[in-house]
C-alpha cells in the first residue's frame, strides 16, 4: 500500500459523543476513550507524511430544518438537540482540532454517510486517493454507511477495528466480523502503520 495513495476519514470525533457531558455520550461510553486514545496515536504517526487527514463533522441548523420528518438515530439527534450549529456539542473535540489545517476538516455532513452533502469525494479525487482508512463512530451507523459508500465509490476500504465505536459490544463484534469483512479490510491502527512503513 503507497502512502500517497491513501486517506485517512475521520468520522464524529465531536464533544456530543466524546467529551464526557456530551449529548450522546452515553451512547458510545463503552468504548469511547481507548478508541480516542488509539485514534490520537493513529493522527500522531501521520502527521509528519503526506497522507490526508479529513474529519467529516456532523451538523445542523439550529431547527433542525434539514431533517424532514426524521426516523431512527437522526430523530433521536433531533430530540435530543445534538450537533447544534454554534452550539459546544457540535465542535471537534480538542485532541483532534489542535492537529487542524493537517486534518483537514470538512463541512456539509447531515446525516450518516460523509460523501453525502459534502466535498469529502472530490478533495480524494484530487488527492489521487485510491485507498480510504475510516475511524470513528458509529460502527452500525455513520461507519457503515461511509464505508460502503466509498466501497461503491472504487475505493478500497479499511476500516481500522480498534478506533471506531459501537453502542455495545456485540454490536461492534458483529459488525468487524460478519459485515465489515463483505466489502472492507478490517485492520488493527499498528498493523495499518505497520503496513504504511510507519512504525
Amino acid at each position: 500500500m503507497k502512502k500517497n495513495k491513501v486517506a485517512v476519514v475521520l468520522i464524529g470525533y465531536q464533544n456530543d459523543y466524546f467529551a464526557k457531558d456530551g449529548i450522546l455520550h452515553s451512547v458510545i461510553e463503552l468504548n469511547a476513550q481507548s478508541v480516542l486514545n488509539n485514534t490520537m496515536h493513529l493522527v500522531k504517526s501521520l502527521s509528519p507524511t503526506k497522507v490526508p487527514m479529513i474529519s467529516t463533522p456532523i451538523t445542523f441548523t439550529p431547527n433542525y430544518s434539514e431533517l424532514v420528518e426524521p426516523v431512527g438515530i437522526l430523530k433521536t439527534i433531533k430530540d435530543v438537540g445534538a450537533f447544534k450549529e454554534g452550539a459546544k456539542g457540535a465542535e471537534t473535540i480538542p485532541e483532534i482540532k489542535k492537529f487542524e489545517p493537517r486534518i483537514q476538516s470538512i463541512p456539509g455532513k447531515r446525516g450518516l454517510n460523509a460523501f453525502s452533502n459534502t466535498d469529502l469525494d472530490k478533495i480524494l479525487k484530487e488527492n489521487n486517493v485510491n485507498s480510504l482508512v475510516i475511524a470513528g463512530v458509529v460502527t452500525s451507523l455513520c461507519i457503515d454507511s461511509t464505508a460502503r459508500s466509498a466501497h461503491e465509490r472504487g475505493y478500497k476500504v479499511l476500516i481500522v477495528s480498534d478506533c471506531i465505536c459501537g453502542r455495545t459490544q456485540t454490536e461492534q463484534n458483529f459488525y468487524l466480523e460478519n459485515v465489515f469483512p463483505l466489502y472492507a479490510e478490517v485492520i488493527e491502527y499498528k498493523t495499518l502503520l505497520k503496513k504504511l512503513e510507519i512504525m
